[in-house]
């Protein structure tokens, strides 16, 4: 993921700033585009949540992945407070970044909610996480993490 947020600080749902080469390295990475006002949104995130929660928590060890939430929120107080209302213990671009709109151009996002799925490389895995979640709950991160070519000792 250095490719992807080189140069970039990340931040955490407590506000604390976090380097992204650290916080990504040897992971699988789900790209959250959303926001606080879209109800399907709403409707994902709890599901996102116990997804994110189970595979780390859940499992021993904790499964290499991390989530990095994209807001469309209309300002940053939402942005925080969805963070802080619905969301797991993942990572956020800051809200005035304008390199969310790269992100959005590079990924192809056209609708929210929409959980892209990419190696470390910033390459696509898949870009219908949401969906694979929802039709296959845990099991499809084995999947992702085949595809993802990172060093990993997780086992399901």
């Amino acid at each position: 993921m250095v490719d992807v947020f080189s140069g970039r600080l990340l931040v955490s749902r407590d506000g604390r700033t976090v380097d992204p080469e650290e916080a990504l390295q040897n992971k699988v990475v789900g790209l959250y585009f959303s926001a606080g006002w879209c109800s399907p949104c709403r409707d994902f995130t709890p599901v996102l949540c116990d997804f994110y929660t189970e595979l780390l928590e859940d499992t021993e060890p904790p499964a290499p992945f991390e989530v990095v939430f994209i807001s469309s929120d209309h300002s940053a107080e939402e942005m925080v407070g969805y963070m802080h209302a619905m969301h797991g213990d993942w990572l956020a671009l800051p809200f005035h970044d304008p390199y969310k709109h790269d992100l959005k151009k590079k990924y192809n996002i056209t609708a929210i909610p929409k959980l892209v799925i990419v190696k470390q490389t910033g390459e696509v895995i898949t870009d219908k996480g949401r969906k694979q979640i929802r039709d296959k709950g845990r099991s499809c991160f084995r999947n992702w993490l085949e595809s993802a070519d990172i060093f990993q000792n997780f086992s399901s």
